[in-house]
């Protein structure tokens, strides 16, 4: 009894920290939400060592809970602007974007955009003020950001930005998708899985980066909403 008393407030707690509602709680009841073995132990040593990546004497994360008009990247592109004008240069600068809970949807490749109408399933519009069926902050278009002008993930990464995502939320927000669209859960987490841009590391959670990513020296800076 105790055992089931203590997995059930593990579940619990991770699903406040994810900023889970009380529907999304229910599914972290499932099976799939197990350990899924994606994260071994080398896998796991791999994904602690990204980190040494950080560098330089500007360090900054931010936490990119929500989509929030594509300001978790924008703000990376901040970061760099401000540094790279006031005499620094990007081999002094480190500016990374944890991607989780709602802001998931910020690192998938446009296949999935469109497959899985993530721009109506997350909230999220692009240039043409309809939800967007691409991602609109990889390669930006005038009219996707609220201003003009700031570079996208894959411009971003080029310069040594870093970019991670959630797979706690991979798995909570595939299975609802699957549920939705009447899928099989393991098969849709699975394509989200290998559908993540080339850019994005997958992380075991998104809290779990931002606590690590400090720990390098990052200031940390909330970019949700």
């Amino acid at each position: 009894m105790k055992t089931m008393e203590n997995n059930s407030r593990r579940q619990f707690l991770g699903a406040l920290a994810l900023g889970a509602t009380a529907s999304t709680i229910s599914m972290l009841s499932n099976p799939m939400y197990a350990e899924s073995g994606i994260f071994t132990d080398s896998k796991m040593s791999e994904t602690e060592d990204w980190f040494d990546k950080i560098h330089g004497t500007h360090r900054i994360v931010y936490d990119g809970s929500t989509p929030h008009m594509g300001l978790p990247i924008l703000w990376n592109w901040a970061f760099y602007l401000s540094n790279n004008s006031t005499g620094s240069p990007d081999s002094d600068i480190t500016a990374m974007t944890v991607i989780r809970h709602t802001g998931l949807c910020l690192a998938f490749k446009d296949e999935l955009w469109a497959k899985y109408k993530l721009g109506e399933f997350f909230g999220v519009k692009d240039h043409t003020g309809d939800f967007a069926v691409r991602n609109p902050f990889y390669e930006p278009q005038d009219g996707d950001y609220p201003i003009n002008g700031p570079a996208g993930i894959k411009s971003l990464s080029e310069r040594g930005a870093m970019f991670c995502a959630c797979d706690l939320a991979t798995k909570v927000y595939s299975n609802k998708v699957a549920e939705t669209m009447g899928l099989n859960p393991e098969e849709v987490y699975e394509e989200w899985v290998n559908g993540m841009l080339d850019e994005i590391k997958l992380v075991p959670s998104g809290v779990w980066a931002l606590a690590r990513a400090q720990a390098k020296g990052c200031g940390y800076v909330f970019a949700g909403e």
